[in-house]
C-alpha cells in the first residue's frame, strides 16, 4: 500500500478517498494538512475526517473502496463515524467470473529449522499433547500435564513440554450436527498436528464424543505417537492421571531425541488473524502481514485467512483472486451460510464492528472487512476450507470461522497452521499452544504500553520509519526465526494453554 499523502496529522490512503485518517489526535480548528481543510471537531487518532464535502447518500470511500454511505450531509473537517455513516449492502455474483492466475512458487532455497516427523510433516515446536474428548476428562488431562511438566523429565528429553488441550463440550450433542463435526475435526486436527511429537487422548466413557469412534473415523491409529483410553475403564481420576503420565513417559522414553533440521518453507503454514482492530489496522499491520503472507506463499508455504463475518462486504476482493469458479462458489456458499445462520439466531452480519473497534475508529463492517482482507495479501486464492478442515492445497487459503479470535485460531491450527500471526490495535494477549503466536501491533502507542506482549511494532509505518513492504519483510523473517525456535512474546511469558476453543454450533440437549 502506498500512502498518497502523509502529514503529521492526517493521511489520505488512496487518491479516490473522500475521508482521511488521523495519524494523531487533531484538535478542533487545526488544519488537516490536506488542501485547506480544518478540523470542525476534535478527531481522535485512528478516526476518520471528511476531506471533501460528502452529500447525504453519497458513498464514503477509504482505501479506494466504499465503506458505507453518508446518512446525512458531511462537511469538510467533520468527524466521520457511526453517527453519520450507514451500512451499504453489496450484491456479489459470479457473472463474468475470470480465474485468477495461480501464484508461482520460487525455488529460493530458504529454509527454517523444524522437527521432521515420520509422516513427512515438519513441526515448529516439539510438544506432547494430552487431549480431552469431553469436558468431563479435562481435569485429568490438565493435572497429568501439570505433573509431567513439574517433574522435568519431558523437558530434559528435548521436548518443549506437555500441553493439555481441553474444552467445555463433547456431550449432549447431536452426532449428525455441524457442531459435532466441527469438534471431531478440531480434535483430530490437533491430534495429527506436526507440533505434537506424541498425543494421548482421554475420554470419560459415556459421552457423545466417543474416543474410539473419533480415532477410527479420523484415521488416527498410530501406536507409536498416539494412545487413548477412557477414565471409566481405567478406574477413576487418580488411576487415569497416572495412566496418562505413564503413557506419555513411555512414548517419550522410546522416542529418539528430536533435533531441529533444515526444512523447505513449503512445510510452513501460517494462520493470519486479527483482534482488537483499530483505525490503523488496515493501514499498518494488516497490509504488512499481507505482504509477509505473499512472501510465504511465493516461497512454497501456505497462509490461512479466516473469520468469515469479518470479510463480509469485502469478499469481492477474494473472489477476484479465486483460481477457479469452484473456489469462488465455495466462498459464496460460506457467506450464504452465515447470512442464514445470523438470521435464524436473530442477528445480522453487520453486528460488527465491536465497541472496541468503534472506539478505535472503525465505523462499519465494510471498513473493518477491507482492512481485515489486507492480511491475505495479493496471492491467488487456491482453496476455501470449512472450519478446521485439513489444508489440502498449498498457498493462500481461506477457512470459514466466526470472528471470535480463539475459535477462529483453534480452527486454523486444526487445519494445519504451525505459526500464528495476530495483528492487534487495541492489544491482544493470547497465545495458542502448540503453535507459537506473533503479536503485531498496529500503532506505536499500544506497542509501548503493552511492549512485553507484542512482537513487532507495525506502528513504525504510520510513524514514517518504514514502508509496508519493509515491515512485511521483517514479519516474514521473524516468522522464520520463530518457526526455527525463537520464542514469541506470549511463549516467553508462558502463555497459550487456555485458548483452545472449538466452535460450538447447534443445540446442547
Amino acid at each position: 500500500m502506498q500512502l498518497i499523502n502523509t502529514t503529521p496529522s492526517v493521511i489520505r490512503l488512496h487518491a479516490a478517498d473522500n475521508v482521511g485518517v488521523a495519524a494523531r489526535a487533531v484538535a478542533e480548528g487545526l488544519p488537516l494538512g490536506i488542501d485547506d481543510g480544518v478540523a470542525r471537531h476534535n478527531i481522535d487518532a485512528g478516526h476518520k475526517v471528511a476531506l471533501v464535502p460528502i452529500a447525504e447518500g453519497d458513498n464514503v470511500i477509504k482505501y479506494g473502496q466504499v465503506i458505507g454511505r453518508a446518512s446525512r450531509a458531511i462537511a469538510v473537517g467533520e468527524h466521520v463515524h457511526t453517527h453519520n455513516v450507514a451500512m451499504l449492502e453489496r450484491d456479489t455474483a459470479l457473472e463474468g467470473f475470470e480465474p485468477f492466475p495461480r501464484t508461482p512458487v520460487s525455488d529460493s532455497g530458504r529454509t527454517f529449522m523444524g522437527y521432521h516427523r515420520p509422516n513427512g510433516q515438519v513441526g515448529t515446536r516439539n510438544y506432547i499433547g494430552i487431549l480431552s474428548t469431553v469436558n468431563c476428562s479435562a481435569t485429568v488431562a490438565k493435572v497429568a500435564a501439570e505433573r509431567l511438566n513439574a517433574a522435568g523429565e519431558i523437558a530434559a528429553s528435548g521436548f518443549d513440554g506437555v500441553v493439555a488441550i481441553t474444552h467445555g463440550s463433547g456431550c449432549a450433542m447431536n452426532t449428525e450436527s455441524e457442531g459435532f463435526a466441527f469438534l471431531e475435526r478440531v480434535i483430530a486436527g490437533y491430534a495429527r498436528h506436526p507440533n505434537f511429537a506424541h498425543v494421548v487422548i482421554i475420554g470419560l466413557g459415556c459421552e457423545t464424543n466417543q474416543v474410539k469412534q473419533l480415532i477410527e473415523k479420523s484415521g488416527l491409529e498410530d501406536g507409536a505417537r498416539l494412545a487413548y483410553f477412557n477414565i471409566q475403564q481405567v478406574g477413576g481420576t487418580r488411576a487415569s492421571i497416572q495412566m496418562a503420565c505413564d503413557k506419555v513417559l513411555e512414548m517419550a522414553r522410546r522416542h529418539e531425541r528430536d533435533e531441529r533440521r533444515p526444512a523447505p518453507l513449503h512445510h510452513l503454514s501460517v494462520a493470519l488473524q486479527c483482534g482488537g482492530s483499530d483505525g490503523y489496522s488496515g493501514i499498518t499491520a494488516n497490509p504488512a502481514l499481507g505482504h509477509a503472507a505473499d512472501l510465504i506463499v511465493r516461497h512454497g508455504g501456505s497462509a490461512i485467512l479466516s473469520e468469515t463475518p469479518e470479510i463480509y462486504g469485502a469478499e469481492h476482493l477474494l473472489l477476484d483472486r479465486a483460481v477457479d469458479v469452484e473456489v469462488a462458489r465455495k466462498l459464496l456458499a460460506r457467506i450464504a451460510w452465515w447470512k442464514h445462520y445470523t438470521e435464524i439466531n436473530g442477528a445480522e452480519l453487520n453486528n460488527n464492528p465491536s465497541p472496541g473497534n468503534k472506539a478505535g475508529g472503525l465505523s462499519t463492517i465494510l471498513e473493518k472487512s477491507l482492512g481485515a482482507v489486507a492480511k491475505g495479501g495479493s496471492s491467488s486464492l487456491n482453496d476455501v476450507l470449512e472450519y478446521a478442515e485439513p489444508l489440502k492445497v498449498p498457498g493462500f487459503n481461506f477457512m470459514d470461522s466466526p470472528g471470535y479470535d480463539p475459535v477462529s485460531v483453534t480452527g486454523q491450527i486444526a487445519s494445519g497452521a504451525s505459526v500464528v500471526c495476530f495483528t492487534t490495535g487495541r492489544g491482544s494477549v493470547s497465545g495458542f499452544k502448540p503453535a507459537p503466536c506473533l503479536k503485531l501491533a498496529t500503532n506505536t502507542h499500544m506497542y509501548e504500553t503493552m511492549r512485553e506482549d507484542m512482537d513487532l511494532n507495525c506502528g513504525a509505518i504510520i510513524d514514517g520509519d518504514v514502508s509496508v513492504e519493509e515491515m512485511g519483510e521483517a514479519i516474514f523473517e521473524r516468522i522464520i526465526a520463530v518457526a526455527s525456535g525463537d520464542a514469541s512474546a506470549s511463549e516467553s511469558l508462558g502463555y497459550g494453554s487456555n485458548e483452545f476453543v472449538p466452535w460450538m454450533v447447534g443445540a446442547i440437549t
